[in-house]
């Protein structure tokens, strides 16, 4: 029966992509309060997907607020469209400047699919501050599906690729790698765990849709708790 419903899910994650993206041509700035926190927990910043922008993950973002985490966007990704090494290379940019201005010292990232791939990048070079990572289907074994694609920037999710290969390697940061995803992903069908992280597979399903659901929001909120070390304070 399951397997009898993956189109629907398929349609319906589209569905949801589409409306996220409609919503992103009108909100480009993230509220005003997400950068407003607790001092001692650490800075979450948002690394959305491919053609993605904040917005994608602004239910979790809200959640992590309220529990006392400032949240913070990268406005120089825009959709998501560079290369990952290059997306990196901004990221940590955006984050030397996220410390001087706010005095922050440690950040965890909150990541949609291409956006683990920028975050690990950022971890394997051991950028100062970053304490862990939560990556919610992220294709970090790449997905069959992208050598069929019909651009390069997503066919840069191909298991061939060189980028992809080579971040495998770096097995010392994925112990810092809360790995979440549905137990149906459409667009990869291999999942997302990762070796030598925390891999947490939900019940729910699709790529896009789960950035929505309930159990996701709370099953972040316990990791992000997890990687600081302590409970956060509520807000």
């Amino acid at each position: 029966m399951k397997r009898l419903l993956r189109p629907f899910w398929w349609w319906l994650d589209y569905v949801y992509a589409g409306w996220q993206q409609w919503r992103s041509l009108f909100r480009h700035r993230t509220p005003r309060h997400f950068g407003v926190g607790d001092p001692e927990l650490p800075a979450v910043v948002l690394l959305p997907g491919v053609y993605e922008t904040w917005l994608f993950l602004e239910p979790l973002a809200t959640r992590l607020n309220r529990r006392g985490y400032r949240v913070f966007a990268i406005p120089e990704l825009s959709f998501n469209r560079m290369p990952v090494l290059r997306s990196a290379e901004v990221v940590a940019a955006a984050l030397r400047q996220l410390s001087v201005e706010h005095g922050i010292t440690e950040f965890v990232l909150l990541a949609h699919s291409k956006g683990g791939l920028i975050g690990k990048k950022l971890m394997v070079s051991e950028h100062p501050g970053l304490v862990g990572m939560v990556a919610i289907s992220t294709p970090f074994n790449g997905s069959s599906y992208a050598q069929f694609l019909p651009t390069s920037t997503l066919r840069a999710f191909s298991p061939n690729d060189e980028v992809l290969k080579e971040l495998l390697t770096h097995l010392h940061t994925n112990e810092k790698i809360v790995s979440v995803y549905a137990e149906f992903d459409p667009h990869i069908p291999g999942k997302s765990a990762i070796e030598g992280g925390q891999n947490i597979e939900l019940p729910i399903n699709g790529h896009f849709l789960l950035l929505g659901n309930k159990l996701l929001g709370d099953t972040v909120e316990a990791a992000v708790d997890a990687i600081h070390g302590t409970g956060a304070s509520n807000s």
